[in-house]
C-alpha cells in the first residue's frame, strides 16, 4: 500500500511503570524490519551521555536525538527551557515533513507535564496539538513519557497506560546498566 493510502496511527505510552520507551523501541525495531524509516527524539536525555538504545539502533541505521538536559533535578530551569526551545522545532519539522514512516516523540509528555518552571512559551501544548492534527496522513506518531495530558490522549488513536505492579527499584536496586540506560 503507497503512503498515499497509509493511515498514520498516534500511540500514546504513558503511566508511572517502567516499559514506555521500550514499547516505543520495539515498534521501532518492527517498523525498521518492514522497510519503515524511523526517526526518534528524546525530550529528557540529553546527548551529553551514552544511552545502549541509541548505539543498538545506529546499526540499523536509526537516527535517536537527545532534545533535553537530563534530569530536570540536575539542571536549571532555564538550562531546561533552552533545550525545550531548541529541541521541539527539530521534532516539529521532523513530523510535518513527511520525511518519516514513524516519528517517535520520547518523554514528550514528561516535558509537557513541568510544572517546576514555565514551559508553556518554548513548548506549547497548543503548538503539539496542532501537530498532532496536522501530520502527514502516512506517519505515525508515537508520544512516551509519564503524565499525558488529556488532551494529548484525546487526540491518540491508541493509549497504553503501563502501570508497576511491583519494581526492584522499591528493593533499593539502582538503575541498571542495559535495562534502563
Amino acid at each position: 500500500m503507497g503512503k498515499e493510502k497509509q493511515r498514520g496511527l498516534t500511540l500514546i505510552y504513558t503511566g508511572d511503570g517502567k516499559g514506555k520507551t521500550t514499547s516505543a523501541l520495539g515498534l521501532t525495531l518492527r517498523a525498521t524490519g518492514r522497510g519503515m524509516k524511523v526517526r526518534i527524539f528524546q525530550f529528557i536525555k540529553s546527548p551529553e551521555r551514552s544511552y545502549g538504545e541509541q548505539i543498538a539502533l545506529e546499526k540499523l541505521g536509526v537516527e535517536m536525538v537527545q532534545l533535553g538536559a537530563g534530569f530536570t533535578w540536575t539542571k536549571t530551569p532555564e538550562d531546561h527551557r533552552e533545550a525545550l526551545r531548541s529541541g521541539w522545532p527539530k521534532a516539529k519539522e521532523a513530523v510535518l515533513s513527511g520525511e518519516f514512516d514513524v516519528v517517535v516523540l520520547d518523554e514528550l509528555n514528561n516535558a509537557l507535564a513541568i510544572d517546576r518552571f514555565p514551559i508553556e512559551d518554548v513548548l506549547p501544548l497548543a503548538e503539539v496539538m496542532d501537530v498532532m492534527k496536522n501530520k502527514p496522513a502516512h506517519v505515525h506518531l508515537v508520544i512516551t513519557g509519564r503524565d499525558a495530558k488529556d488532551e494529548i490522549k484525546e487526540l491518540a488513536d491508541l493509549v497504553s497506560i503501563i502501570e508497576p505492579e511491583k519494581h526492584y527499584y522499591n528493593d533499593g536496586v539502582p538503575a541498571v546498566k542495559g535495562i534502563e540506560f
